[in-house]
């Protein structure tokens, strides 16, 4: 907890007005039971921002992509932990305003990531982005069902912690 704290403290002196509020472009807000914010009751990120935050790949096959690809992002729990979240659930909201319910305990116990890249590119939001939901399929193959499909959003624009 103390590196990510470290992490975001240097996150906040190196963007500077970014963090401030001067976002490039924000693509994310979080929200809810959080403590850390920058935006009103929110904390925004422009993808610099998510980029400098500890970043994780996992090498997954989906049934929204052809064979096996590699996403990288954010690990979730990270994330939140970073911006001092407590609760029970995250609410994970589209561009289109679909949403779903994370449970903490999927959050705590895999390294579940919001995917800023696939195979290395950027995700468009033509291409389910700029932030996908990404279980970790191949290292868990349990997790590789209906229900956790539904969690994997694309297009995420929020995230709500309950």
């Amino acid at each position: 907890m103390l590196r990510l704290a470290s992490c975001l403290a240097l996150l906040v002196i190196a963007t500077g007005p970014s963090w401030a509020g001067e976002l490039a472009k924000p693509i994310l807000k979080v929200q809810g039971a959080i403590t850390t914010m920058n935006d009103g009751e929110t904390a925004a990120f422009d993808l610099a921002m998510l980029d400098a935050l500890p970043q994780h790949t996992i090498k997954a096959t989906t049934p929204w992509y052809d064979g096996e690809h590699e996403f990288s992002g954010v690990v979730i729990g990270d994330l939140l932990e970073t911006l001092g979240a407590s609760g029970e659930s995250v609410t994970v909201t589209a561009l289109n305003d679909y949403s779903a319910e994370i449970p903490m305990d999927d959050i705590k116990d895999y390294p579940v990531i919001l995917a800023t890249r696939v195979d290395g590119e950027e995700l468009s939001v033509r291409d389910k982005g700029p932030l996908f939901v990404i279980y970790p399929f191949d290292e868990h193959p349990d997790l590789y069902n209906e229900v956790i499909f539904s969690r994997s959003v694309w297009q995420v624009a929020s995230l709500t912690v309950h």
